[in-house]
């Protein structure tokens, strides 16, 4: 668990499905993942984190405002054995758009790679968004993170004419 001055960062819980489910059906989070996410896709997701939580001690956390316990999504790091720029540590994010745009992802973000420094053996901790995602992008810079272009990669799990195929990739070395 990771607790910042907003959030606290821990495994989902049963009761946090409901809740995530929303945020992975909402269009203007699934906008920026190449769609959408049903209950069962929502729960095998809790499920395969929470597995990873479980075996490693990290994977993307449940993301809890600590102001009122409600759930706003989730952020955090794994190791990625698959999708380029594989194998690395990659750290992520995704957020309720009622939580978007008030620093909780730069706050969260930047905890999670403190941690990620400070707990894992990694020389460097990668993140990757659709090149047009500049938002998500402004965080990565916002953490000291920087752009690492010889690892762009074009997703191998989405269309070749899906608007988002194309990938940027930011880097942060160990201080």
């Amino acid at each position: 668990m990771i607790e910042t001055d907003r959030l606290i960062l821990r495994a989902f819980r049963d009761e946090d499905r409901e809740a995530f489910a929303a945020i992975n059906a909402d269009p203007r989070v699934g906008e920026w993942l190449g769609g959408v996410r049903d209950r069962a896709a929502t729960d095998e997701l809790i499920d395969r984190i929470n597995a990873g939580i479980a075996a490693s001690g990290y994977d993307f956390w449940a993301a809890e405002r600590k102001a009122d316990g409600v759930l706003v999504g989730m952020i955090g790091l794994r190791r990625e054995l698959h999708d380029p720029p594989a194998p690395c540590f990659e750290m992520g994010w995704r957020l309720a758009v009622d939580a978007q745009g008030q620093g909780l992802a730069t706050e969260g973000a930047r905890a999670v790679l403190d941690w990620g420094f400070a707990n894992l053996e990694a020389d460097e901790i990668l993140a990757w968004t659709a090149d047009t995602n500049v938002r998500s992008q402004a965080v990565m810079r916002r953490i000291g993170m920087t752009p690492d272009p010889a690892r762009d990669f074009d997703h191998p799990r989405l269309a070749e004419d899906h608007p988002l195929r194309r990938h940027v990739v930011f880097a942060a070395k160990r201080p």
